[in-house]
């Protein structure tokens, strides 16, 4: 095996020496909320909860500062889809980085960044599609808020609860994972947000959408995660993203699809909602997008975006590094990686065998396994349970993340080359660890 496909090797402390005093050198000098949050899950767990510190990764390996390898099942937050440092993406970086490292922003832009909005215009479901370029996926957000109030000339929002959309100023007031996140900051939040259940899986169409407000006044969108990350790997009930997209229009309101996570071929497709036959009028993506580099971007409809190119008005949403040429050449090699090799069917194919593992596994404690391609979720029978197991399955070697309200919910998100061989070593790993409580 080589790095990239290798199996874990954990061989001191999580962390040991080196590790620790990087984390003491981090706790000097980042925001005190992250090391309060460690503190916090070391109360709840009992367990130690210091981060190790990443020094190089490549495929599905990741190694620490004490040189300890794992195998990573988060692909970075879901960003790696393609495998940490894709020699590919690293050559277009390189390449472009002799070339140009930064244009002149929407003002004189680089060749680069007009070569991705033309590939990504190409997947848009839309026969004319407009792409405003990003770095993140609330920057993807952002645009897509604002383009609905352009468009609409209506600032309400509907948002489900669970929901996770980022935690800048407009994506914040939408996101309904957790109150506690918009409480310190309400009175600088926009008011207008109608926030409403997500449906029960089993729920019929009409049964689902009973909880959107009967007055759409005022709605100029809606804005839903085909399935929610954040919140356990969430799949909506059947026939409720199609029935959400005809009310929409029947109310004038946008639909606005949050793929950041989803999108690029992680749940099987370029896009969920349009592998369930659903056209929304707006689309965020990032995460995946950029094969390791910030890039992000918000797709919609030219009679939709085309609410910002009236002749009297000027440039009011852009940024510096918008479209930079290096995060532009990254995610050029990358949608030519996933179109060029199929790998949102390769990762159909890898998610559906991996969860029949799971399920046939005898997992102790999982009560239920939901997936869609590569986005999978196991439902665990006790609240902070997965803070307890992510920590266990760390010091065996894995990376996976806890989600769900609860932390409930062990999330895999693996690069879809990950070996066969890490597939199975992980499941031996989860099943040794819920045998030991």
């Amino acid at each position: 095996m080589t790095f990239g496909d290798s199996m874990p090797a954990v061989r001191t402390p999580v962390p040991a020496a080196a590790g620790r005093a990087w984390v003491e050198r981090l706790a000097q000098s980042e925001c005190p909320a992250l090391t309060t949050r460690r503190k916090r899950r070391q109360e709840q767990t009992g367990a130690n909860h210091d981060p190790i510190v990443w020094v190089e990764a490549e495929g599905a390996n990741v190694i620490d500062a004490d040189g300890n390898r794992y195998v990573d099942l988060t692909s970075g937050f879901g960003v790696a889809f393609i495998g940490h440092r894709h020699p590919k993406v690293v050559r277009a970086v390189k390449l472009q980085a002799d070339r140009l490292l930064h244009a002149l922003g929407d003002l004189h832009p680089s060749d680069v960044k007009i070569e991705l909005l033309e590939r990504l215009s190409a997947l848009a479901p839309w026969p004319q599609a407009r792409v405003m370029l990003s770095l993140s996926g609330a920057d993807a957000v952002t645009s897509a808020l604002k383009t609905a109030v352009m468009a609409t000339g209506k600032t309400g929002v509907v948002a489900f609860e669970g929901s996770y959309h980022g935690l800048t100023y407009g994506p914040l007031a939408v996101s309904g994972f957790a109150e506690r996140f918009r409480q310190p900051f309400q009175a600088q939040l926009r008011r207008d947000v109608h926030f409403v259940p997500w449906p029960r899986h089993d729920a019929s169409p009409d049964e689902a959408l009973g909880a959107l407000p009967r007055d759409w006044t005022g709605i100029g969108a809606v804005i839903v995660e085909p399935i929610q990350g954040r919140a356990g790997v969430r799949l909506p009930p059947a026939g409720f993203l199609a029935a959400l997209a005809l009310a929409c229009r029947q109310n004038g309101a946008l639909l606005v699809m949050d793929e950041i996570f989803t999108g690029m071929g992680r749940c099987g497709a370029w896009w969920r909602s349009v592998d369930e036959d659903v056209t929304p009028d707006l689309i965020c993506t990032g995460k995946a997008l950029g094969g390791g580099l910030p890039v992000s971007a918000c797709l919609g409809s030219e009679g939709v975006m085309g609410a910002w190119g009236t002749a009297e008005r000027e440039a009011i949403h852009t940024g510096t590094f918008y479209g930079d040429p290096l995060g532009s050449a990254a995610a050029l090699a990358t949608i030519d990686l996933i179109e060029r090799e199929r790998l949102g069917q390769r990762a159909a194919e890898r998610g559906a065998s991996l969860v029949e593992t799971l399920r046939c596994a005898g997992l102790i404690g999982v009560r239920e396994v939901r997936h869609a391609g590569l986005m999978i979720g196991l439902q665990l029978e006790r609240p902070m349970q997965a803070l307890t197991v992510t920590r266990t399955l760390l010091e065996r070697g894995y990376l996976v993340l806890p989600a769900g309200a609860q932390s409930d919910v062990l999330q895999l998100a693996p690069p879809v080359m990950i070996a066969d061989a890490q597939l199975d070593g992980f499941v031996e790993a989860l099943k040794a660890t819920l045998e030991a409580g």
